[in-house]
């Protein structure tokens, strides 16, 4: 059996262009997103594409909604970065969430895991065996919930990819996918990075 290193260099050798460069716009939208720079999210989409082509590819299907949920949240998000009042200045800024926000982001992301551990195991008794619906639900519950936040630049968005990311590199390097696994390690990073900056900017609601 292969060890851990010799998985992650063959791992590595067989990323495929589209991986590579669906990789590189994830960390170049998380890196705008921290700097509350419109970017994120032309930039996010072409991650977003190629990941929902990728995720079908390797059998999961949470991830593939997620990326498909990125996209059309992606175009919402940057509708309500953009807006601006009379002025011209920007109408949204970042702030943190009260009690009540809190409460409906914990209650979002149940309803969104229970939904999705039941379709991706229902994928996977009869299309799939290669699907994991526990990992893969949870990543995906937790990556929409931080998604829906970051389109209202709320600071507890960070927390929600934090925990995508811990979920993550585990789950692609298991399908193989190493060089997504090698993504989300350095994501996790700027995640931090990104809760520290956003949480010195924001504005109580």
């Amino acid at each position: 059996m292969p060890t851990i290193t010799e998985r992650f260099i063959a791992g590595l050798v067989a990323t495929t262009p589209l991986e590579a460069v669906a990789a590189i716009a994830g960390l170049m939208s998380v890196y705008f997103s921290r700097k509350e720079h419109i970017l994120v999210y032309p930039i996010g989409l072409v991650n977003t594409v190629a990941y929902v082509y990728l995720s079908f590819k390797f059998h999961l299907p949470g991830e593939a909604t997620v990326n498909a949920y990125y996209t059309v949240m992606s175009v919402y998000g940057w509708y309500q970065w953009s807006r601006r009042n009379e002025q011209q200045q920007v109408v949204l800024h970042v702030t943190r969430s009260n009690a009540k926000q809190w409460l409906q982001q914990l209650v979002f992301f149940a309803a969104c895991f229970i939904v999705l551990f039941g379709c991706i195991s229902t994928f996977k008794t009869y299309f799939a065996q290669g699907a994991l619906p526990l990992p893969d639900a949870f990543a995906a519950a937790t990556a929409f919930t931080g998604m829906w936040l970051m389109t209202q630049k709320k600071v507890e968005s960070w927390y929600w990819w934090i925990l995508t990311n811990i979920t993550s590199i585990p789950l692609y390097f298991t399908k193989g996918l190493v060089f997504t696994s090698v993504q989300y390690a350095i994501l996790l990073v700027m995640a931090v990075m990104g809760w520290y900056s956003w949480y010195k900017k924001s504005k109580h609601a």
